[in-house]
């Protein structure tokens, strides 16, 4: 088959690190990364471009493309390209937006539509079916796993990648990649982005198990509704796990409903109303780096 499809996904924050224990929680915001991919039937070799970055790695989307024919497809090779709002490797979860852009893209461009019902179309079905879906969970499932054999994560980032796929917050618990907990969430986010770069995969993971006691009351929190005060003791707890400042942490805990190191960082997030993350704004914006106001999203990855 040839045939080109085009998808975009948000980027997400942090409320709960999934490195100490294998749960993590996240929540979709509105900085989207667009991904499209033209389907070539003479050709089996998959060739990935990020627009800006021409020397970026791009196992990550090549592999979501090649799994996702290898599942609906007949071996088609092609092109894919994205192009993001969201800094790379900035804690904002870049990867499982790209992964899920291009997995809702490819899926576009093979005919097969994404459904919202957890009733989608087995690997067992032909590439031929007019009718062929697959729900949207486990099309986040096809991104984590691209991304677990590129290498880019620790965790499968199921969290991160479902939020990113299903928009709102989620819970999830990324040994079983299942959601634990979904929930609308109507913030404001404020978003400090140093110029420093942190990747996932270089992440000390030692030294996050290490606070999984805290991990725990975050889940806690997080199950309960209090996500707030959940994304304040996360951030406490990874910032020293991952050597990374507080300041930014305190300087906002007047002002937000809540605040975290946001993944692996470097990225921190304050969530609340415009109103009262004004004053935590100016403070960011003494910092060195880019703060900028966003909000949550709730609609998850869409084809374009």
């Amino acid at each position: 088959m040839t045939g080109t499809g085009r998808a975009t996904a948000p980027a997400a924050g942090t409320v709960l690190n999934a490195l100490a224990t294998g749960v993590g929680s996240a929540f979709a915001i509105d900085a989207h990364t667009t991904a499209t991919v033209e389907l070539d039937a003479g050709s089996d070799a998959v060739v990935g471009e990020i627009a800006g970055a021409p020397d970026a790695d791009t196992r990550l989307v090549e592999r979501c493309v090649e799994l996702v024919v290898e599942r609906f497809g007949d071996g088609e090779g092609g092109r894919v390209r994205t192009e993001s709002e969201v800094p790379m490797a900035g804690g904002l979860k870049s990867s499982s937006a790209a992964a899920n852009a291009t997995v809702l893209a490819t899926l576009g461009a093979l005919g097969v539509e994404p459904s919202d019902d957890a009733d989608g179309r087995d690997a067992s079905d032909g590439p031929d079916d007019p009718d062929a879906t697959v729900d949207r969970e486990d099309a986040a499932r096809i991104g984590v796993r691209a991304a677990r054999e590129a290498g880019v994560t620790v965790t499968g980032a199921f969290d991160d990648a479902s939020a990113s796929m299903l928009g709102g917050l989620t819970v999830t618990d990324n040994e079983r990649d299942e959601v634990l907990k979904r929930d609308v969430v109507e913030w404001d986010v404020l978003v400090w982005t140093p110029d420093e770069r942190a990747f996932s995969a270089d992440a000390d993971v030692a030294n996050c198990e290490r606070v999984a006691p805290m991990a725990d009351l975050v889940a806690d929190l997080a199950m309960a509704g209090d996500y707030g005060r959940a994304m304040t003791v996360n951030g406490l707890a990874f910032c020293a796990a991952l050597d990374f400042p507080t300041d930014p942490l305190v300087a906002a805990m007047p002002h937000a409903e809540g605040v975290s190191l946001s993944g692996t960082g470097p990225s921190f997030v304050a969530v609340g109303d415009r109103e009262a993350l004004d004053p935590v704004r100016e403070i960011w914006n003494t910092y060195e780096g880019t703060t900028w106001l966003t909000r949550t999203q709730q609609t998850g990855a869409r084809r374009t």
